[in-house]
């Protein structure tokens, strides 16, 4: 049996996972710990085969007084924490990383591949956090510390926040909905609990790229949603030179923009156990 300390509480991937492993009871034994008022430190992490490291501050605020806080709890509270997970003999750490060390959204029209060759940019000091910690936790890998650096692009399911529920929510009434082309790594959190699962169970160390096998538009989240509760819904085309000048709205461009991961990053499917309708169909 594997013995597992999620280091986070609170965390919708940490207690998403939590809820994933009983279909195994007798392969894994789940603790979770909070991290916010630092008693933690004086817990002993030995006797953990693996530390899943969940804390951190979501990308919700670009106010320049938070930047500090971003960093501390981003960077160093995640450093930390891998530092004493190596020193106390546990044998694999799992970083919560994210897609978003890759930079902004391109405007609408161009498409934002990610590939082996390209190099993280961010684009804010979350995503400079982010980066910080992904990179130095790499350095303290060796052949007794196993470290998994988990990349994931837009994480969704029941119960989880951000953009995908709101535009469930815009799909409840969007009964005409913008014709946009647009393709978006995008990973359901079943499929994503499975993939940290696969990571574990073969000891697996690196930078991990999961994403749903398919790419989705957003067109086709409101479409599929509508389908799904009966509803009807008229695709409106959108001349080129508009969408030129709505890309210059930071939320529409956001909603609309093509940023994926390319597939080769990602040739392991095994974690793929929800295709994108059923997950929508989860969510509803």
């Amino acid at each position: 049996m594997k013995k597992i300390l999620i280091t986070g509480a609170n965390s919708y991937v940490g207690a998403s996972f939590e809820k994933w492993l009983p279909q195994w009871p007798d392969k894994y034994h789940v603790d979770t710990i909070d991290m916010i008022d630092g008693t933690w430190r004086e817990k002993s992490f030995a006797g953990y085969d693996v530390v899943f490291h969940v804390a951190g501050i979501a990308h919700v605020s670009a106010d320049p007084s938070k930047k500090d806080l971003y960093y501390k709890i981003n960077r160093d509270l995640a450093i930390e924490t891998a530092e004493k997970a190596k020193s106390d003999g546990v044998k694999q750490f799992i970083f919560m990383s994210s897609m978003i060390i890759y930079g902004a959204d391109e405007p609408l029209g161009k498409e934002k591949i990610i590939t082996k060759e390209t190099q993280p940019a961010p684009a804010d000091f979350y995503g400079d956090s982010k980066l910080q910690a992904d990179l130095a936790i790499q350095k303290l890998a060796d052949e007794n510390f196993i470290v998994s650096i988990m990349r994931p692009p837009v994480i969704y399911g029941p119960g989880c926040k951000g953009n995908f529920p709101k535009l469930l929510k815009l799909a409840k009434y969007a009964l005409i909905f913008p014709n946009i082309e647009n393709r978006r790594s995008m990973i359901y959190i079943d499929n994503f609990t499975e993939c940290v699962r696969l990571v574990i169970n073969n000891a697996s160390g690196g930078i991990f790229f999961p994403q749903n096998e398919e790419y989705v538009a957003t067109k086709d989240i409101i479409a599929d949603y509508r389908k799904i509760k009966g509803k009807i819904i008229f695709m409106m085309p959108v001349p080129v030179f508009v969408c030129k000048i709505l890309s210059r709205n930071k939320s529409f461009n956001k909603a609309f923009a093509s940023k994926i991961y390319a597939k080769d990053l990602s040739s392991c499917r095994e974690y793929n156990v929800v295709k994108f309708h059923e997950g929508i169909v989860g969510m509803i």
